[in-house]
């Protein structure tokens, strides 16, 4: 064990030279170059002076990513750098777990300013944010105010000069704020979000939601089966997020508020199915993305072990799902408060609140009283349930036609850049084309290298504007109001979004300091050490969870963790000795692991972007939404964390698994019926 990070650290140097060696097409240093483990750093105009006691002699190390070869003599080795007065942030690495970041700037007397910026302060844009947000029940100041001191740390700290100060300040907007609306993503889900606001207010005014209430109420008797409704509605739009949040809140709310069901209570149910479902399903726009990092991982451990390993990336995510504890555990804790109609914490009060007082939300100040739109049914309009069903259900068929049709437009470049040839590019031909990109031809692995391939903001895109024109359309032709007037009432909806946009917005800004900031580097960087391989799971639970809370994304913790995890894995069990055959189970283990444990991290996060769009299709305030949400996510992330951690000490497997689970799902009502307390009946249903 004690060996481990010298061989970390020689596999690390062996992968970089070769790297370095394939770009150039042969050996960029002769002799090879030795690693650069400890030195001293500093700065004159237009270079950086490093000075360590090593040979004279080549030596390398990464800066800000890139392996830059040093030439030391004398100790002293110096690389040209150039500086400018605004100044940039230098990673430097020099080991495994050996980061060091730096803020090179230019005085301006001309000389040259270097400071090292101690990484744990990359911690502190995010906490601030969060606590800030917390205490004081008030995101978008307590989001600018961690942007403010993630632009004043990353411009190196320059406390000494007023301008430079004043310069972070303005730096939010600029650079940050800037940043992530210029992000084409970014973009897609703000233009789909006030889409799907403009449809809903539309549909809202020309009574359709009235309707769906009114064709749900044989089905939805009771504020018990109207939850389950909304969980049942979560879990079937399985294959995209953002689009099953946003769809199944604002369907289904209406149909709640009916019986006095918590605006939080709504917001939980349909955070909890959106990510969780999508995680662990076999066809939905996050399986590309999991399947690139799996299959990147996997080629990691086949260059620095010499061993192939000969699952596929969708094979080997379909054995990890055994494995996926916390997403299924999620599922069924809700069914659980659901069917015992008990609740506990700050969800026990919103739901008892809601009852006994008929207040779905907490009370709202004045201003954002004003702020209200109605959103009731114009005078005459027919409570018809199509004039709202049909948008809804064309959202939701032009988002797999979307995904469907950008994934066969993918595959069919993909197909001819592997040089295969094909008659045209109909549907039918790029599909039975399929099996020669993939280990496999069975239907499950084409779907999924299918929707892997495909532009899900594309078809989230389409499908937003299709149930606008749908909704217009319905009103207009069905004589409920004037063309004006529908525009209108859509114009009401965008400004119904913009509260949720702007801290989305804002979120989003905050993880671009977070990643300058290199926050994950930091916490990765901490606990990559020698321990022993079957607590692995649980570390990289722990990680995992912390990073996701801290940036707020889910899918950055799984870019920037499975590249580590996987490989890092491996090699501990293979220097530990571990049999191939339990080696593969804590492999296994760790990349389920990774995928569950950032969900529980985006659950807990008031900056992640689906906790607000939770919020947003809720209605429901948004810190009022995390502080309810808060206890039941760490709750099962508490008995996920004990499953994860005993699995594959136990020795793993599909059976080792289902019986932890069950056990899991045992303490988890046990957790219900003992803490729980059955919601009053109040007179819900009665309005």
């Amino acid at each position: 064990m004690k060996n481990f990070k010298h061989l970390l650290f020689l596999l690390f140097c062996c992968l970089l030279t070769t790297f370095t060696a394939a770009q150039d097409g042969g050996p960029t240093l002769d002799p090879a170059p030795m690693p650069l483990r400890s030195y001293e750093l500093n700065a004159e105009p237009g270079a950086l002076v490093f000075r360590a006691d090593v040979p004279d002699g080549p030596a390398v190390l990464q800066i800000s990513g890139e392996a830059v070869p040093l030439n030391f003599e004398g100790g002293r080795a110096r690389l040209a750098k150039e500086s400018s007065p605004r100044g940039e942030l230098l990673l430097i690495k020099s080991g495994p777990a050996a980061y060091r970041l730096y803020h090179l700037s230019e005085r301006s007397d001309g000389g040259v300013r270097l400071r090292q910026i101690p990484m744990w302060l990359s911690l502190l844009p995010p906490l601030v944010a969060i606590l800030l947000a917390l205490i004081f029940k008030e995101v978008v100041v307590s989001l600018f105010v961690g942007i403010w001191i993630g632009a004043f740390i990353a411009g190196g700290m320059r406390i000494e000069s007023f301008y430079y100060t004043l310069l972070s300040l303005f730096d939010v907007v600029e650079r940050y704020v800037i940043q992530a609306l210029a992000d084409s993503g970014h973009l897609s889900i703000i233009v789909f979000s006030m889409l799907i606001g403009g449809m809903v207010a539309i549909i809202s005014r020309n009574g359709g939601m009235a309707g769906v209430v009114k064709a749900f109420s044989r089905y939805a008797r009771s504020p018990r089966s109207s939850q389950f409704i909304t969980w049942l509605l979560g879990v079937a739009i399985f294959f995209d997020d953002y689009a099953n949040t946003l769809i199944v809140g604002n369907t289904m709310r209406s149909v709640t508020d009916r019986f006095r069901v918590s605006r939080e209570k709504l917001a939980y149910i349909v955070d909890s199915t959106a990510a969780p479902v999508a995680a662990v399903a076999f066809i939905t726009t996050w399986i590309g993305a999991e399947l690139g990092y799996i299959d990147d991982g996997i080629a990691q451990i086949s260059a620095m072990a010499g061993q192939e390993i000969e699952l596929t990336a969708y094979g080997i995510f379909i054995s990890s799902l055994k494995y996926s504890f916390y997403p299924v555990m999620t599922l069924v804790f809700i069914l659980m408060l659901v069917y015992t109609q008990r609740d506990f914490g700050a969800m026990y009060r919103a739901e008892r609140r809601a009852r006994e007082t008929g207040e779905l939300f907490r009370k709202r100040s004045a201003a954002e009283e004003e702020d209200m739109e109605n959103l009731d049914p114009v005078p005459g309009a027919p409570l018809k349930w199509y004039n709202a069903v049909i948008p809804v259900s064309l959202v939701i068929l032009i988002t797999l036609f979307g995904l469907i049709d950008t994934g066969m437009a993918s595959t069919y470049a993909e197909l001819a850049e592997a040089g295969i040839v094909l008659p045209n590019q109909s549907w039918g031909t790029v599909w039975g084309s399929i099996g020669q990109l993939t280990e496999g031809d069975g239907f499950f692995v084409k779907i999924g290298k299918l929707i892997g391939n495909s532009d899900s903001y594309v078809a989230l895109l389409w499908a937003s504007l299709s149930g606008v024109v749908a909704a217009v359309l319905l009103t207009v032709f069905g004589r409920i109001m004037q063309l004006a007037d529908a525009m209108s009432t859509m114009v009401t909806g965008f400004k119904a979004m913009m509260p949720a946009i702007l801290i989305l917005t804002l979120a989003w800004s905050l993880a671009a300091t977070t990643e300058e900031l290199h926050t994950a580097t930091f916490l990765t960087s901490a606990l990559q050490d020698s321990v022993n391989p079957f607590l692995m799971p649980p570390i990289i639970f722990v990680l995992a969870a912390l990073i996701s809370f801290s940036t707020g994304s889910s899918w950055s913790t799984m870019a920037i963790l499975y590249p580590i995890a996987i490989p890092t894995t491996w090699a501990i069990c293979v220097a530990q000795g571990v049999d191939p055959e339990t080696s593969m189970e804590l492999l296994l283990n760790v990349i389920a692991t990774t995928l569950a444990a950032s969900v529980l991290g985006d659950h807990c996060s008031p900056i992640s972007d689906t906790t607000i769009l939770s919020s947003l299709a809720s209605d429901c305030n948004h810190i009022d939404h995390v502080r309810t949400q808060l206890p039941y996510a760490l709750t099962v992330g508490g008995v996920s964390l004990t499953a994860t951690t005993l699995s594959t000490m136990l020795g793993g497997g599909w059976l080792i698994c289902g019986l932890l689970l069950i056990a899991g799902l045992g303490i988890l009502l046990l957790i219900v019926l003992r803490a729980g307390k059955v919601v009053p009946a109040g007179s819900a249903g009665i309005d």
